[in-house]
């Protein structure tokens, strides 16, 4: 072990209260446990878990998933939003199974070289799928790390180097027990160490935490606004899609027409979605999924 002060309370915390997620099971595929964290991003564990067993029964294997259009991998992701992400499994599972066999990379260099997977996905797969120490930094992990050890409410809007290096300090040596830690810590700060009301008397690192033994100072940067949803864009594009999924083929511009009554908010949309890859139009005026 490091000398992780908050190692031994965490884990035995973690052993105690840890959410049975079906991608964490000791017989959890590497491809299980990708799918998984390309869900969870942006996106809550009760909206992910029906989502990830309809994938996962349909498509139990890269290879499986490979075999179809990128546009069923759009119609199977449902409301899950950002939708973008099921292009980027799509991507992932051609790239997996002609350049690796059909078998998840275990390599984290190469892991970070699939479509789609950036820093945090690479970490995650390494460490969860193969057991390898990795420094894990989601929304929840750098809550607790920012509260614990600097002392503050949130962490900064975007990841900085100094967050980088204290989690790689905090990495016990051994690396299963570092892959424990980084589900363990990420857990604590999704449960517990939660962004708008963490329940600090149920903390096991209470004692230890920097914010609250300062009195739990307010956030003094920027006004952390919450995202809206009703009226924008994304509200748009989510129901011009839903039409295209919920079709057996190809439909006409006047179905897309009816789902918006703001033209020109529509047409961006739609034109969104196009230039995404999620939307193909055809040349008799049809629009469908892509093939």
């Amino acid at each position: 072990m490091s000398d992780n002060p908050y190692s031994t309370t965490v884990l035995a915390w973690y052993e105690s209260h840890a959410r049975d997620l079906p991608w964490r099971t000791p017989d959890a595929s590497p491809w299980s446990v990708l799918v998984s964290e390309i869900m969870l991003q942006q996106t809550p564990v009760v909206r992910v878990l029906p989502a990830w067993r309809s994938w996962m029964e349909r498509w139990p294997s890269p290879a499986d998933l490979a075999e179809e259009p990128s546009g069923e991998a759009v119609r199977m992701w449902n409301r899950l939003g950002y939708p973008r992400r099921a292009l980027r499994l799509h991507a992932c599972a051609v790239a997996i199974t002609e350049r690796y066999g059909g078998e998840v990379p275990e390599d984290h260099g190469t892991l970070l070289s699939l479509p789609g997977v950036g820093a945090y996905t690479a970490a995650a797969v390494a460490s969860f799928a193969f057991g390898q120490r990795h420094a894990i930094l989601d929304t929840n992990v750098r809550r607790v790390l920012a509260r614990a050890e600097t002392g503050i409410q949130y962490p900064p809007k975007t990841q900085t180097k100094a967050e980088t290096a204290l989690a790689e300090s905090l990495l016990p040596t051994e690396p299963s027990v570092a892959a424990r830690w980084g589900v363990a810590v990420m857990e604590l700060g999704a449960l517990v160490c939660t962004a708008r009301t963490p329940a600090c008397a149920d903390c096991p690192i209470a004692h230890q935490c920097a914010w609250k033994l300062a009195g739990k100072p307010a956030h003094d940067g920027p006004p952390r606004r919450g995202q809206r949803y009703a009226g924008t864009d994304r509200q748009v594009r989510g129901r011009l899609l839903a039409v295209l999924r919920e079709s057996a083929g190809p439909v006409p511009k006047e179905a897309l027409d009816a789902v918006w009554n703001e033209g020109v908010q529509r047409e961006r949309a739609l034109d969104a979605l196009v230039a995404d890859g999620l939307v193909d139009p055809l040349d008799d005026g049809r629009y469908a999924l892509p093939g």
